[in-house]
């Protein structure tokens, strides 16, 4: 009989095999993929806004939920295609902890994907300014969001980093333990889906919707944004690299390690 999905155990295995890979990666190739995982969550956050922009005008909750169901195409496109997304790769973490890679291998990765993540966001926000893709209720819900993201309290920006985070990395878990392209597709689109429903904060999603709003106008200043990704990223980085891997660390592989030892003896 096929399995169908890997056990807990198998995934952190998995993450951790991935994460060596990932270490390995040279220069150029974590650039280019990073930039178009940018790509790929600014076409989600896209996809997002011309989804829920006549909604917004109606109910606001129909319209976040709409806007909740397509954004998930962006963690779909990194998972099944292949792309580098620094708040997934947060996971690498677990390898550290299993002493497969080094800490400056970790910030070596984080540092060149985060860099190229910004870079293939923004890019995408300028192709579709100037494309004119984004008029009349579009261009005022961008704005909308970019104004309201840049003015969270530092607080409330650390905290729905955290928990937004701890829902990506579960995604990339469930998307690790599916074994067939629907399942991955599925394993993405509930947990993102829940994130952007609940209003949590993804740095990466921020390169492109901040930014994008500036570019249409949103009173929002190059130190907000900058103060906004910072503080994004913190929480992503304890809900993604530090919370989640501990657990499933201490769970599934010193478990693993400590039957293995009791059963040699």
């Amino acid at each position: 009989m096929d399995k169908r999905f890997l056990t807990p155990e198998e995934v952190a295995n998995a993450t951790i095999n991935a994460s060596i890979k990932k270490a390995s990666l040279d220069t150029t190739s974590c650039i280019w993929l990073g930039i178009l995982a940018g790509i790929f969550i600014g076409l989600g956050g896209a996809g997002n806004i011309l989804a829920s922009q006549t909604l917004s005008n109606i109910d606001a909750s129909l319209a976040r939920l709409v806007g909740a169901t397509v954004f998930p195409v962006g963690l779909m496109l990194v998972v099944i295609c292949g792309a580098e997304l620094f708040t997934g790769n947060n996971l690498m973490t677990l390898a550290v902890m299993n002493k497969k890679i080094t800490l400056r291998e970790l910030f070596r990765n984080w540092s060149l994907v985060y860099i190229a993540n910004f870079i293939g966001s923004t890019l995408l926000a300028v192709a579709i300014f100037y494309a004119g893709t984004f008029n009349g209720d579009a261009s005022n819900k961008v704005i909308s969001i970019a104004q309201s993201k840049s003015t969270l309290t530092i607080l409330e920006a650390l905290i729905r980093g955290i928990l937004c985070n701890m829902i990506v990395v579960l995604a990339v878990w469930m998307a690790t333990a599916a074994q067939d392209i629907i399942s991955k597709i599925f394993a993405c689109w509930f947990p993102i889906m829940l994130f952007v429903l609940c209003g949590f904060e993804h740095s990466v999603a921020n390169m492109f919707f901040i930014p994008m709003g500036m570019l249409l106008g949103a009173n929002v200043t190059i130190g907000q944004l900058i103060t906004n990704l910072i503080v994004v990223t913190i929480g992503n980085m304890i809900g993604g690299a530090i919370l989640i891997p501990y657990m499933y660390n201490k769970i599934f592989i010193r478990n693993q390690s400590s039957e293995k030892a009791a059963h040699n003896k």
